[in-house]
């Protein structure tokens, strides 16, 4: 059966998370049954709108009958966050199309190839340099599921040298999530909870950095450290037996991950073209006010044009391109009703007027912890809500709205939020059995779920403590620019 283009979103995972935001929903529109509405007064600060602490009180809780529960969904499109909604969806669908169509023309390939075939004789380089590569798209342009087709071809290569299934996971999907938690400019999880957070798109760049050095460093050396021990001794690696049938598979094969076709090489230089103005708009927008503005769907229609052109460009025809388009489409669909539905329960909430009495009722909590702690709390929500839903953009419609004026109370800074957020939501991603993309990743390899828990547990463990060591840097340096 052929592959089909671009990010898949398996059934069984689909139901799942509809169920459990179905289940969030109604909670929310019970709370609105039993909570007392509260509203407090929102100023003006810095051009900005932020929560009066000190003006909470309790208000006649509005007629918000049951039966509009249902029709959440469709109303919020209504809302004030409406407008953010609609642009959030049209973007992941520019992005997620014009990534299929890439994959679909196996230009995706012939740019990772590129990169592989020049250090192939120096294997331990190549490791760390098509690591960064995964992390570096991951960070950059919140690349993720779009690699899980790469992962076979990284399996193969690690076997060819000498390597198991776990580094070829390691250097390909791992170091993509790698990147896609430490995000520089990710557009999926840092873009959109920014723009929630009325921040300047991409703005706190220089401690993301920071942040993404310091987890690259860790990552390579444990990569690294791995892939040395396997060449001292092959059967070290716990997937010793069950990889040695599969290394007979790709024995004799040419798994050269690079074709000399200049038509490639055009499409390569195209998108890569659009790539760097991508880059240049995100790193803009804190800077220029109108780019800010309109940063984000300038971004999804960039993305688009340059993976359109490029898949033209490489030769597949007008076709293959409309084909992996509509099927880039087609795998993000079911994505639109889990976001809508989560967008929504902060609807019921609002509608019923009891969001200003949960934000009340939580602060004082909050308040009494600090702000290190009080980050801390937002750092764990967002990992355990991880656990059940796995869109970065659901959670953070989700999260945002509730998680920003709990940190205008607390004084810790919108950013820093922001950033406690993305560190939970980002790293957990390859570590829950919950999560599809980690469960089709090992269904492609020999490694079990077990096993891969066990290989990445020490990662986890270093990784956990740089989070919480950035985002105690965060409130110490009042991480802004707000």
């Amino acid at each position: 059966m052929e592959e089909k283009a671009g990010a898949r979103i398996g059934l069984r995972a689909f139901i799942q998370s509809l169920i459990i935001l179905f289940a969030l929903m109604m909670v929310a529109g019970v709370l609105t049954l039993v909570v007392p509405a509260g509203h407090y007064e929102r100023v003006m600060v810095d051009g900005r709108v932020v929560v009066d602490p000190d003006s909470f009180q309790y208000v006649e809780k509005p007629d918000y009958p049951a039966w509009r529960w249902f029709l959440a969904p469709i109303e919020v499109l209504g809302s004030e966050a409406g407008v953010v909604v609609i642009v959030i969806i049209i973007v992941l669908f520019f992005a997620g199309g014009a990534f299929a169509v890439l994959d679909k023309t196996g230009t995706i390939r012939a740019f990772i190839g590129g990169i592989v075939g020049r250090f192939r004789k120096r294997k331990y380089l190549l490791l760390l340099l098509v690591s960064l590569a995964f992390m570096f798209l991951g960070s950059t342009l919140g690349t993720l599921e779009e690699v899980v087709l790469l992962v076979p071809v990284m399996i193969a290569l690690s076997y060819s040298l000498g390597w198991d299934a776990l580094v070829g996971l390691g250097m390909s999907i791992l170091a993509t999530n790698m990147g896609f938690s430490a995000a520089l400019t990710n557009p999926y999880t840092l873009g959109v909870s920014q723009q929630l957070a009325g921040l300047p798109l991409f703005s706190g760049l220089l401690l993301r950095l920071a942040a993404f050095v310091v987890i690259y460093v860790i990552f390579a050396f444990f990569l690294l450290g791995y892939a040395r021990k396997i060449d001292r001794d092959p059967a070290s690696s716990p997937v010793y037996r069950e990889d040695l049938p599969q290394r007979k598979k790709y024995e004799g094969q040419d798994i050269s991950l690079v074709e000399h076709d200049p038509r490639q090489k055009r499409a390569i230089i195209f998108f890569g073209l659009f790539l760097v103005l991508i880059l240049v708009v995100m790193l803009a927008g804190p800077f220029v006010s109108f780019i800010s503005e309109y940063a984000l769907p300038l971004v999804g229609v960039l993305f688009l044009i340059g993976g359109l052109g490029a898949g033209f460009l490489s030769g597949a025809g007008g076709k293959v391109v409309g084909k992996g388009l509509v099927e880039g489409w087609i795998g993000l669909a079911p994505s639109v009703p889990l976001i809508l539905m989560a967008a929504s329960i902060r609807y019921i909430i609002d509608t019923g007027g009891i969001t200003d009495t949960i934000l009340h009722a939580a602060a004082g909590p909050l308040t009494q912890m600090g702000a290190f702690p009080a980050v801390l709390v937002i750092y764990f929500l967002a990992l355990g809500i991880e656990f059940f839903i796995a869109s970065g953009s659901a959670k953070a419609f989700l999260m945002m709205p509730i998680v920003l004026p709990l940190a205008d109370i607390v004084g810790v800074t919108r950013q820093t939020a922001v950033l406690a957020y993305i560190f939970g939501d980002g790293f957990s991603n390859l570590a829950y059995p919950t999560n599809p993309l980690l469960l089709i990743c090992l269904g492609l390899t020999v490694v079990s779920y077990p096993k891969w828990i066990r290989w990445t547990a020490k990662l986890w463990f270093w990784v956990f403590l740089v989070c919480v060591a950035f985002l105690g840097i965060a409130v110490a340096i009042h991480y802004g620019p707000f």
